[in-house]
């Protein structure tokens, strides 16, 4: 075992990993995710305004800052949600008009996975929690 492999098992698991994005309009972030069952949990509103918040469904969790959003033709990274019947999931997004894309079927995702992009060019996979 090298020296950086026995450090690493001596050092205690990671208590989690909260995706961090920037977005040009916290609100409208808010309100977006807001559709897809987040809520905030923590804020900060200089003036009333947003400008940083935290939100939550469940186990899923996200922070979003103002800023310079992505470049959506430059993205590399996807953020990957896991949905309790994600076909009916799918359905409700429609039904409060967002538009994500045809369910697929791909080898990792025998129940189905769609995509759907945020107001900032982030793209989203959702994926059933049978999959997990």
């Amino acid at each position: 075992m090298t020296d950086d492999a026995s450090s690493a098992a001596a050092m205690k698991p990671l208590g989690g990993l909260v995706p961090f994005v920037r977005v040009a309009d916290v609100q409208r972030s808010v309100e977006f995710y807001g559709l897809l069952g987040f809520t905030v949990g923590n804020s900060i509103a200089p003036g009333g305004k947003l400008t940083w918040a935290w939100l939550y469904s469940g186990k899923a969790h996200l922070m979003v800052s103002a800023g310079e959003s992505v470049n959506a033709e430059t993205q590399g990274v996807w953020l990957y949600l896991y949905a309790d019947g994600v076909i009916a999931y799918r359905e409700q997004l429609i039904a409060q008009g967002l538009s994500p894309s045809e369910l697929e079927f791909p080898p990792h995702a025998p129940h189905g996975e769609f995509r759907l992009i945020d107001p900032d060019g982030y793209v989203l996979v959702v994926g059933d929690t049978e999959q997990m």
